[in-house]
């Protein structure tokens, strides 16, 4: 009998079997799910499952979905969701747009309709019209298994589509009819293989070496997509003694540490002297759109979606290709041209980084002695989940990461309330790490009632709501733009450690940073998971100032007012 496969009667295996067996052969144990009439099959299939099969029930499809991304950003790794058709993949398209925007492996298992009756129109539970395409022309890949047989085949034409060139969340759908059909034999159930990642040219390779030979202000700027080559970035950072700086998804890629490390605002003022900047795995937006470009700048691009070229200005170099398989070949050829060492810009670097910190305490005060407070107690190979509120906004340069993945955020796509749920995926894909999941007011009522996942299944989730009973980043806004003219962005909260009480969970007040590292303290010694409800003050200064900052060159290729 093949791995991972339970008959489930003397008839044969269902579709459900076949493809909760292609889950396990590549590895994945758990789902992220919410039950329903069409996937009842799927999840008497991952309870018979041989060996055991994890269902994790959210409470709401986006809480599953989040779930999923969380695991996925947070590791590098697929992981799965299912929901039902119809309002179930339409409460989960948020968190599906998020991975699209992160690049994050995340798979979507879907029921539907009965396949004969799919297209006709009849009215039937969960019908919406062409679900397939509605979904497909988000995702990666988007595909519907028609047969029992075909569930494993088709699963890791799925994983492949996710994990190869540019990453990104996919989906599967199986109507009732195949999930719940007999196959009188398995089928055969086996790990993807993927493709070799790809390797930019070696002419393309030597153009770019040319230009870091000849640099005597190197920058290195990375994004996630150097994620799988931090080993080598690193490297490349101490041959060449180039800082390394990133914005959100490129954090811990450089321990923070390290003086070579740059945050985003540092990068800004390394940008203005710079000579040669190497761009990894980024689609270095906020460089080329704010920061501005001029002659003096040369830029190398290493992406393996070779689009990003072609989105703003071109590249001096442009390599396509995987990061860490273009590195591993570039760096040998590189390091022959390094006749000898350059010199140390150590004091220089260090300078910049206090200059900067202290700068940012000034400045944005309150949300760096948060920071702060967290950093002080969240062990060195913890994982900080950020969310769309005034800390989280300041974490993005003002939180020192020291692990790889160690800031988990939802890029561009700003995704207000995905956080919470998105830390407990997060928190059970590494159950080892310390997970802290910091929210504001709006954004945690979101999918706060996951809170009741996180009591059932014991995932030991520390969550911060900082509350000030406003979207604090509208009001400010209506403020500033609008004299203040106030509409929407006042909140009525509840009290945040009652509803974390009758949930069963811990729970804790703390009325600034000094309150808060002591029961940040306690809530990570603590059996369960634990709310922590923060006073934050109403008009926080800006996080902005060091964002939408003004060009240090050239000209901008085009400023807007939004992140």
């Amino acid at each position: 009998m093949p791995s991972g496969f339970q008959q489930s009667d003397s008839r044969g295996y269902t579709g459900a079997d076949a493809l909760v067996g292609g889950l396990r052969a590549n590895g994945m144990n758990t789902i992220f799910g919410v039950p329903g009439g069409q996937l009842d099959e799927l999840f008497d299939a991952a309870y018979r499952a041989e060996g055991g099969f994890r269902i994790l029930r959210a409470r709401h499809e986006q809480g599953a979905a989040y779930m999923a991304f969380g695991a996925a950003r947070s590791t590098g790794k697929p992981a799965a969701f299912a929901v039902v058709p119809g309002p179930g993949i339409m409460n989960a398209m948020a968190a599906l747009s998020t991975a699209w925007a992160v690049n994050a492996p995340v798979l979507s298992i879907c029921g539907q309709i009965p396949s004969a009756a799919i297209g006709a129109g009849r009215g039937y539970l969960h019908e919406i019209p062409d679900q397939l395409a509605t979904v497909g022309s988000l995702l990666k890949h988007a595909e519907r298994i028609s047969s029992p047989h075909n569930a494993p085949e088709m699963l890791n034409e799925a994983l492949a589509a996710m994990q190869s060139g540019r990453p990104g969340p996919a989906h599967l759908e199986m109507p009732p009819d195949v999930m719940g059909g007999r196959a009188e034999a398995a089928p055969t159930a086996a790990a993807v293989e993927l493709p070799d990642p790809p390797c930019a040219s070696r002419e393309d390779i030597d153009r770019a070496v040319s230009l870091l030979r000849s640099a005597e202000r190197p920058l290195i700027y990375v994004g996630g997509g150097a994620a799988v080559a931090a080993e080598e970035v690193n490297r490349l950072a101490r041959m060449i003694e180039a800082p390394v700086a990133s914005f959100r998804s490129g954090r811990g890629i450089v321990d923070d540490r390290d003086y070579h490390a740059q945050v985003f605002p540092a990068g800004r003022r390394l940008w203005k002297d710079a000579d040669i900047v190497f761009a990894i795995g980024t689609r270095l937006k906020y460089p080329q759109l704010y920061w501005g470009l001029d002659d003096g700048i040369k830029i190398i691009r290493l992406d393996i979606d070779d689009r990003e070229f072609r989105r703003y200005a071109a590249p001096a170099a442009a390599l396509r290709g995987d990061s860490k398989a273009t590195l591993q070949k570039l760096l040998p050829i590189l390091q022959d041209e390094v006749k000898s060492p350059p010199p140390s810009r150590k004091a220089e670097l260090v300078g910049l980084k206090e200059r900067l910190r202290a700068d940012m305490r000034r400045n944005v005060g309150p949300q760096m002695e948060y920071l702060q407070a967290i950093r002080d107690v969240l062990p060195d190979d913890g994982i900080f989940c950020d969310e769309i509120t005034q800390i989280g906004f300041a974490s993005w340069y003002g939180f020192p990461v020291h692990r790889l993945r160690g800031h988990v955020n939802c890029g561009f796509q700003g995704t207000l309330g995905y956080g919470f749920a998105t830390a407990l995926g997060v928190k059970a894909a590494n159950p080892d790490a310390s997970v802290l999941s910091i929210n504001g007011d709006g954004g945690f009522l979101y999918t706060a009632t996951e809170l009741a996942v996180a009591v059932e299944y014991g995932i030991n989730l520390v969550a911060v709501v900082f509350n000030d009973n406003r979207y604090g980043n509208v009001r400010r806004q209506q403020k500033e733009w609008f004299g203040g003219r106030f509409i929407a962005s006042d909140l009525h909260n509840p009290d945040f450690v009652k509803f974390a009480e009758s949930f069963g969970a811990n729970s804790e007040r703390a009325g600034g940073p000094k309150e808060l590292r002591r029961a940040l303290e306690r809530g990570f010694a603590a059996d369960g998971p634990t709310i922590i409800e923060a006073h934050q003050p109403g008009d926080l200064p800006t996080p902005w100032r060091y964002i939408m900052e003004a060009p240090v060159r050239g000209r901008a290729i085009n400023i807007d007012s939004s992140p």
